[in-house]
């Protein structure tokens, strides 16, 4: 009683030295709590001018305890009362998460609630998004100011759950990630940043795990415990989160990441005094009995969690599951002398429902209509707002699915701004490769087109040194073969005049058979002419090749006559008869075509 006396001194102490002073001194008139108050405020460049708020902040996230004693002291200091507007505003703020931090009751509603108005209206004074912004100073100054509307956010949805009021509280915890979420990128959500998200994230594993709602439950949690691996809530905290995505795979009966979760949450566990690995030990133990029906190891775990209980609320908080495997094996007996101490308890923090359900089930069994009359009045008034919670499930759920869609919608804009980004980067290196390539190419074949020139130049050059050598070699080949031919020609001639001159002396000679010897004097020479002219007119008889012969050697046709041994005029008919054969006026000609 003494400490709750001290404390709601203490908490009227802050209350009044955290609220903010009255209209501003400049702009007369206008409300200390209104946007325009904020942007006066800002304007002349208020801020958490108190080292002593920072102080209690810094040690807030440490020992809350002692920063709780801090403020206490802070508020009854002459300090408190030269607050400025901005600077209330986060003093209640700091007041709000002080209490929750100690377990305490939010008392100041009301101050909490202008809070997270006035931080917003900065908020959005500064713009929605502060990633990008220059300079340097007004993105801290944003920063701070985003990270205090989302705590503001936050406590205050801490303050609706101390009222049941569960939709506003998930509301609220929903607008700190998201303010969280669309004013820091992921990469600097580290430090008091991460740890703020790990416990938003936890609330909410908390709020949708009351309301049985797994699904939403698991996501929060795996989301948190990201978060909580960067910066740890308390060396518990990692364990806790892991403990509980497994509590809502077991009530998914999903078994097998059930057991994932519960295994590697006392893998991790620092040590084995606590309230946490208690609750695992004892989930990890209804498991088991669940799953695979060891009775006698899950009862002995169940009871040695039960009797390490820190105080009388967590051992009876325990029973009911005890009580539950002793009625589910018909030990009726045993299962009501964990039930009852539960169900007659005083304490209006233990939750009568379960140790109710099941003695109901032991009563009926046992025919107990009276105890059974009793157990079952709790359980129709447990009943009668099951279609509350479903409403209240159902407005729950579609708040989330409102989350995830809207965080979904920003990652697929971001998306396509990264890949709107990486594609502008792509085509501009792609376009900086076509313009050097282009460069390059013009630039190659001018290039080429020069060294084209310089071959056809040195081709044609080349070419016409050919043309010249060929064209003397073909004048010196042209001199050479007519050269040749007269000598061929001189030589035939000359071949003629002696033969004509052994045929005429054959002739004036005295020898016999002077035509005989005249023939073998031209075969010897020609031996292919009679084969060449007989084989090209194949109508002349041998007189007439012989008169042909005689005529080549210019014999006039009394002498060939004389030679032939015919008279004159048969001459003349032989020689009229060859030019009809062969066509040719001429017998010296005539021979000379087929001569070697």
């Amino acid at each position: 009683m003494k400490w709750w006396f001290y404390i709601g001194i203490v908490l009227m102490v802050l209350v009044v030295g955290c609220t903010p002073p009255g209209p501003l001194s400049e702009g007369e008139g206008i409300s200390p709590d209104s946007p325009a108050a904020a942007r006066h405020s800002l304007s002349q460049g208020e801020g958490p001018t108190h080292e002593a708020l920072e102080n209690i902040d810094s040690l807030m996230w440490k020992e809350a305890d002692s920063a709780l004693k801090v403020m206490m002291e802070f508020a009854a200091s002459p300090e408190a009362d030269s607050m400025d507007v901005f600077e209330g505003h986060y003093c209640q703020v700091l007041v709000a998460e002080l209490l929750f931090k100690n377990d305490y009751a939010q008392s100041n509603r009301t101050e909490v609630l202008k809070a997270v108005g006035y931080f917003d209206s900065i908020v959005d004074l500064h713009g929605a998004d502060v990633r990008g912004v220059s300079p340097q100073k007004d993105v801290a100054v944003r920063e701070r100011d985003a990270f205090l509307a989302a705590r503001a956010h936050y406590i205050n949805g801490a303050g609706y759950y101390e009222h049941d009021s569960l939709i506003e509280a998930c509301t609220e915890y929903l607008c700190a990630l998201r303010m969280m979420e669309g004013h820091f990128e992921e990469k600097v959500l580290v430090g008091h940043k991460a740890r703020f998200m790990a416990l938003t994230y936890n609330r909410l594993v908390e709020l949708f795990s009351a309301q049985y709602m797994q699904e939403p439950a698991i996501y929060c949690g795996k989301r948190g415990l990201v978060y909580t691996r960067i910066a740890p809530t308390s060396p518990y905290g990692v364990s806790n989160v892991l403990y509980r995505i497994g509590k809502q795979y077991d009530k998914l009966k999903v078994a097998d990441s059930a057991a994932y979760y519960y295994d590697r949450a006392l893998e991790i566990m620092p040590d084995r005094n606590n309230l946490i690995y208690r609750d695992i030990v004892s989930s990890r133990a209804l498991f088991d009995y669940e799953w695979h029906h060891d009775t006698i190891r899950a009862l002995d775990s169940l009871k040695r969690m039960a009797a390490q209980a820190a105080d009388e609320r967590e051992r009876l908080h325990r029973f009911p599951t005890i009580g539950n495997i002793y009625q589910d094996i018909r030990q009726y007996d045993s299962a009501k002398a964990y039930l009852m101490p539960v169900f007659e308890s005083e304490n209006e923090a233990i939750d009568k429902k379960l140790a109710a359900r099941v003695l109901h089930i032991i009563a009926i069994s046992e025919g107990d209509t009276l105890n059974a009359s009793q157990y079952a009045q709790i359980l129709v008034e447990d009943v009668t707002s099951t279609a509350n919670k479903q409403l209240r499930n159902s407005q729950l759920n579609d708040l989330f699915q409102k989350y995830l869609q809207e965080k979904q919608e920003k990652a697929f804009a971001l998306e396509r701004l990264e890949a709107r980004r990486r594609n502008l980067w792509i085509g501009g290196m792609v376009a900086l490769l076509a313009i050097v390539g282009l460069a390059v190419a013009i630039v190659t074949r001018r290039s080429h087109k020069k060294r084209l020139a310089a071959q056809e130049a040195e081709a044609q050059r080349r070419l016409d040194e050919a043309s010249q050598r060929l064209t003397e070699t073909t004048q010196r080949h042209d001199a050479a073969e007519r050269e040749l031919q007269t000598k061929v020609e001189q030589a035939t001639l000359h071949t003629r005049e002696v033969l004509q001159q052994r045929a005429m002396a054959l002739y004036h000679g005295k020898e016999k058979d002077k035509l005989r010897r005249i023939l073998a004097e031209f075969d010897g020479i020609y031996p292919k002419a009679r084969e060449r002219m007989m084989a090209a007119y194949p109508d002349l008889s041998m007189q007439e090749y012989e008169l042909c012969v005689l005529g080549y050697f210019d014999f006039r046709a009394k002498e060939i006559a004389q030679l032939m041994d015919l008279q004159e005029g048969t001459v003349y008919r032989y020689r009229s008869t060859i030019r009809k054969k062969t066509g040719a006026d001429d017998l010296e000609a005539l021979v000379g075509r087929f001569l070697d």
